[in-house]
């Protein structure tokens, strides 16, 4: 399956103009011609088939043949709030995978614990472009900016189930124990080190509830895509 990103297409379209990057990623990468069937993705739930009816590397025009929308659309919401890891390549292997697993929105949180406060948001937001295309999903993940961990509990996540995944050895509970099947959910994530016992408690005054992911002492990414995984198994 060629499946292409164009986030400025609409329903409306019936033909579609490669931009030049993508033109030539048709042509001259995939060797595709006129005649040839392409499929796109909107970022926002729309899933286009296309037929090539000209083909250039500076511009290729499809014609819209059907759209489907609300394409593959998840029965929950996914908010996860992660801890930047100090090695970027943990963090980006995370956003990954887990949006081929399936998340709707992503926040890095900077924690008391944390080695690094800096992201390219540029490249995360390609990162996360290219999982889409390849799992076939046809919604973009939201990659929001980088926020205090104290000024994200300020915010508002009305209508979600609000956990802290930790290791202190205090009462936690397991994802499967206490969710509510087909809502809305925002998981906080720490950093190397775990979340401060401070942060810990100031989260659960903030009605966040803590939650084991396993015995293992896991690593921030996996942590993450632990909680990930659970939570779209138990959607299913």
């Amino acid at each position: 399956m060629h499946l292409f990103y164009t986030p400025d297409i609409n329903e409306l379209n019936t033909e579609y103009h490669l931009s030049e990057e993508e033109s030539r990623h048709c042509t001259s990468v995939l060797r595709l011609n006129v005649g040839s069937l392409i499929y796109l993705i909107d970022g926002k739930g729309g899933f286009y088939n296309a037929k090539i009816i000209s083909a250039s590397p500076k511009k290729t025009i499809l014609q819209i043949v059907s759209i489907t929308n609300n394409f593959n659309k998840r029965n929950h919401y996914l908010h996860m709030v992660v801890a930047p890891t100090k090695n970027i390549e943990r963090f980006e292997w995370f956003l990954e995978k887990a949006t081929e697993i399936g998340i709707d929105e992503v926040t890095p949180i900077i924690c008391e614990r944390s080695e690094r406060k800096e992201l390219k948001v540029e490249r995360l937001n390609k990162i996360i472009i290219s999982a889409i295309k390849q799992s076939g999903n046809a919604y973009l993940p939201k990659l929001n900016a980088s926020v205090s961990f104290k000024n994200f509990l300020q915010q508002q996540n009305n209508g979600s189930q609000k956990f802290i995944a930790h290791c202190e050895d205090i009462e936690k509970v397991s994802i499967n124990s206490s969710f509510i099947k087909h809502s809305k959910y925002t998981i906080l994530i720490g950093p190397e080190g775990d979340f401060t016992l401070n942060e810990i408690m100031l989260a659960q005054s903030n009605d966040y509830l803590g939650i084991t992911l396993g015995q293992n002492r896991l690593r921030t990414e996996t942590a993450a895509l632990e909680a990930c995984f659970e939570i779209n198994f138990l959607n299913r």
